[in-house]
């Protein structure tokens, strides 16, 4: 009997100290961008009792008796030691990835450009670290070192750029701000200088056709930009830069951190670029005289399932081309200024309703008003565009495999404008496009994924219209990814607005009556290899895109010399676009990456007689090669970059046959750039040079000599307008972490 009670004593007892000693902690341990650390040691302090985090970044440790303090390491983040309590059973620990040593940082360096391995379209994510290795002033100086995208001037007077996607200008790119439309029509001939590139955190580029939540447009693909977050920005950074060119830029932006809810940036940019240049003595700057006021404040507030987000900006820009008055003496100088004011404001309202099933519902709203005035010497050009957007979106996970994303969205555009030439032109309208869509996805264990949507909109211009798309992502090994897309676009041509430049010229603008609403299909093929080679992983893409225009308002410079003709397409317009892409870590720190695009663009034309006939779209180069290479010191010290890009020769518009004063392609031409940058614990230096081989294009301007002869013309322009330049800047930033 007593034996029976020692048992049972005994029993009790460990009933009562069991639960006590199996006592658990679980949690998660993710970097600062949300990303699971897998392999993390995490143990009790003083002890040897640990464990390690799994492929999700979780983990689960015993409590040991006496002791709250539990350290969190791995190999290149900061050690993270976090006080527990008692009542605390599961928690999220968030690591540092760097390593601060006094005066060095120990980093493992990451991809510049990431190519997303999961995403159904195929998308590059340009990061700021890429940004960073050139000069990159604003977006139209980011893609230095990508393949995908060019970035040429319009013309040799107003310093526009414009960007050329697949075979087509930047009109056909759709351009988004944080995944809303932005930069359109008024803005869009000078828009790629309206982002500093100081103020971005990361670019995606996605070519063919995008995501049927974003709209309508995006015939060739989409640009979007993403600019820093309050919530996660640095306290402060500031980048000061300067040129031999003349040119001076400051930026700087702060965060503040309210509260845990509430949280609120200030990005704030001036440059200035007033130093005439006339290296080919034709009499015209090599580049327009720019002052340019950027400000821009946004907040974001967070209240449990509910997060929203406010912004305003505004921008001032002057311009000042034409005639170099102080190196020559003319009596009339023939100049052409641009004066622009812009105001932006939107707001992003989001509720998670049910986390477990990814449901959601958003709101975004953006409004914007654009004001530029111009003088082309005697030619006066105003245009006042006011822009609204609306988008209510719908999404819900409805398994792993199913979801589906829903919305409505409204966009109005009204533009007032007026050309004075020898009469005042008055071109004043509207259209409003409300639209509804659908897009479901099905994911079979991420090794299959497709990706289908329609929407349907109503332009009060051009009436009902549908747009579907579809996208397929297929990984038959670990080693290959496959996709393929196919879709419809659609985009309403605003002629003077988007090629005002082309008034820096003699010619005469021939718009026709009713011109039609471009509709486009895009189809494309990429093709992805992973190949591991020497314990490294070599990267190689290929890809083919087909645009071909069911409507085009085609843009026609060849018909006539002396005048720019705008009409209907009749017959066919088209763009193959094939490009090769490699990428291979050499070694530790060391990546180079190469690519080889080709371009075939053919557009029919209407000759005076009404005779069709088919040419290579003109000022648009063949091929481009690009070679860049980066190596970053071990202990990240030094960085240094080069980049060659090789362009292709093309065709010129046609030239006057009783006085052709242009040739009729233009020559293939290297451009060569390189950027030196020493790192310390808050702030950088960097020296760089672009165009090191000082090649420029010979004569960009025709009949420089009578610039109001009906001969001049500044818009011939295929390559660079000017020479080397050699620049030097200091990046400062007080991390957050």
């Amino acid at each position: 009997m007593k034996k029976m009670k020692r048992i049972l004593y005994i029993i009790l007892l460990l009933c009562i100290v069991m639960p006590l000693a199996a006592k658990k902690l679980s949690g998660r341990i993710v970097d600062k961008n949300g990303e699971s650390i897998i392999g993390a040691n995490i143990y009790w302090e003083n002890t040897q009792k640990g464990t390690t985090s799994d492929e999700n970044g979780e983990f689960e440790i015993a409590r040991v008796k006496g002791n709250n303090r539990l350290v969190f390491s791995y190999i290149g983040y900061k050690l993270v030691i976090r006080e527990v309590s008692k009542d605390e059973d599961n928690i999220e620990v968030v690591m540092s990835d760097e390593v601060e040593l006094q005066e060095v940082v120990i980093s493992e360096r990451r991809a510049g450009t990431i190519s997303s391995r999961t995403s159904v379209l195929q998308t590059q994510k340009i990061t700021y670290d890429e940004i960073c290795r050139a000069a990159c002033c604003n977006l139209a100086e980011s893609f230095v070192t990508n393949p995908s995208v060019d970035v040429s001037y319009s013309d040799a007077a107003t310093g526009a750029r414009q960007i050329k996607l697949l075979g087509l200008a930047g009109t056909y790119v759709q351009m988004l701000t944080e995944n809303y439309p932005n930069f359109r029509g008024a803005s869009s001939l000078y828009g790629l200088d309206y982002v500093p590139g100081a103020w971005m955190e990361s670019i995606q580029v996605s070519k063919g056709t995008s995501s049927v939540k974003n709209g309508y447009e995006a015939l060739a693909g989409q640009i979007n930009v993403e600019y820093k977050k309050p919530q996660t920005a640095d306290i402060v950074s500031a980048n000061l830069f300067a040129s031999d060119a003349g040119r001076y830029e400051g930026n700087a932006d702060a965060s503040w951190h309210i509260n845990e809810n509430l949280s609120t940036g200030l990005l704030v940019h001036y440059s200035n670029d007033k130093m005439q240049h006339d290296n080919n003595d034709d009499g015209f700057l090599d580049q327009p005289l720019k002052e340019q006021v950027n400000v821009m404040n946004r907040w974001q507030h967070k209240v449990g399932n509910y997060v929203s987000q406010y912004g305003v900006r505004y921008l001032h820009e002057n311009r000042i081309g034409g005639q170099a008055t102080k190196k020559h003496d003319f009596e009339n100088p023939y100049q052409v200024k641009l004066n622009t004011n812009r105001v932006e404001a939107f707001t992003k309202q989001a509720y998670i309703i049910n986390p477990e099933k990814v449901e959601s519902v958003a709101l975004i709203l953006s409004g914007s008003y654009h004001e530029q005035k111009s003088n082309y010497d005697c030619t006066l050009y105003n245009v006042y565009q006011k822009n609204l957007y609306a988008s209510l979106m719908y999404e819900k996970e409805f398994s792993p495999m199913h979801s589906l994303s829903t919305g409505l969205s409204l966009n109005y555009d009204g533009f007032d404008e007026n050309l004075y030439q020898t009469v005042r032109n008055v071109y004043n309208r509207s259209e409003t496009v409300p639209g509804v869509y659908a897009q479901y996805t099905y994911n079979l264990n991420d090794k299959f994924i497709l990706l289908a949507g329609l929407r349907a909109d109503y332009s009060t211009r051009y009436d009902f219209f549908v747009t579907p798309r579809v996208h397929i992502k297929y990984n038959p090994f670990e080693w290959l990814h496959l996709r393929a897309s196919a879709g419809k676009g659609y985009r309403t041509a605003n002629v003077l607005t988007e090629n005002n430049f082309l008034l820096a010229s003699s010619r005469k603008m021939i718009i026709a009556d009713n011109l039609n609403q471009e509709e486009a299909w895009n189809t494309g093929v990429n093709v992805s290899f992973f190949v591991p080679l020497f314990g490294k992983e070599l990267t190689i893409n290929g890809e083919w895109y087909y645009t071909n225009f069911l409507n085009q308002v085609v843009v026609d410079m060849d018909s006539n010399p002396h005048a720019v003709s705008f009409y209907n397409l009749d017959g066919k317009a088209y763009s193959h676009s094939y490009q090769v892409e490699a990428s291979y870590p050499f070694f530790r720190g060391f990546t180079l990456t190469a690519a080889y695009r080709y371009t075939d663009s053919k557009t029919d034309y209407k000759n005076a007689e009404g005779v069709i006939y088919r040419l290579k779209k003109p000022l648009v180069s063949d091929y481009k090669g690009l070679l860049t290479a980066s190596y970053q010191t071990p202990l990240k010290k030094w960085q240094f970059d080069v980049t060659a890009q090789f362009n292709g020769g093309g065709r010129m518009p046609t030239p006057d046959e009783a006085n052709p004063l242009w040739e009729t392609t233009f020559d293939p031409y290297t451009l060569l750039s390189a950027q030196i940058t020493k790192y310390f614990r808050r702030w950088s230096i960097y020296v760089g040079s672009e165009n090191i081989l000082d090649f420029t294009q010979a004569n960009p301007i025709i009949d420089a000599a009578n610039p109001r002869s009906s001969n001049f013309d500044g818009t011939m322009i295929w390559g660079p307008v000017h020479g080397r330049k050699i620049y030097a800047g200091i990046r400062f930033n007080l991390s957050r972490d």
